[in-house]
């Protein structure tokens, strides 16, 4: 949007099985209340719980909306080279441009400018060998930031340290209100906290 982009969709991969992001495991209908609040329609395509085939369903997808006239797929990669190359290649296979404007800029500078402009975000996962059950639902803001400085902890989660759900912001037409969740510890690739939220509400800004 700053860099004059139409924004035309948003795209999201849910599990077939559980209707949840397939990589923070976040239910798919929280997805679709944000995008309604933000304003622009969601795409959730479904595929298996086990992520086989994950390359072939995000190809298909995307060339669906190629096919409507999109040009580019605009990505949040910082500094990892593998998932950018991995975004550049298969984009250039299905023949659009895969953007990536948070490349290479310094967290620190990307965490304050969001926070400054006034979004706000909740910690919806974190590892547990790096965060407590009472970071589940806390907003991210300079606070949180000077205790990620001194733990020496990616201040984006870059490394998937954290995950976070997006809640409020300049772009938003309706806030969102986390009314009931609960925090639960997974032992699953790596022991992680889990915000199961249960129930929102919007409202205006």
């Amino acid at each position: 949007m700053k860099k004059n982009l139409l924004i035309k969709y948003l795209l999201n991969f849910t599990s077939s099985e559980t209707k949840r992001c397939c990589f923070h495991g976040l239910d798919g209908n929280l997805l679709q209340i944000q995008a309604e609040s933000i304003g622009i329609p969601l795409i959730q395509q479904e595929m298996p719980n086990d992520m086989q085939g994950y390359e072939d369903n995000f190809k298909s997808a995307v060339s669906k909306l190629k096919s409507e006239g999109i040009k580019g797929m605009v990505f949040g990669d910082i500094y990892l080279d593998e998932h950018k190359d991995w975004v550049e290649r298969v984009c250039n296979d299905i023949g659009i441009i895969a953007i990536e404007p948070l490349w290479n800029h310094p967290t620190e500078d990307l965490i304050t400018e969001f926070i400054n402009v006034g979004f706000k975000s909740a910690i919806i996962s974190a590892k547990a060998d790096l965060f407590s059950e009472e970071s589940m639902g806390r907003i991210i803001d300079h606070n949180f930031v000077n205790e990620l400085l001194q733990k020496k902890i990616c201040l984006c989660g870059e490394n998937g340290e954290f995950h976070t759900f997006v809640v409020d912001g300049p772009i938003f037409k309706k806030e969102i209100i986390i009314k009931e969740s609960q925090a639960l510890l997974i032992d699953g690739f790596w022991k992680h906290w889990s915000l199961d939220i249960k129930q929102v509400e919007t409202k205006m800004r």
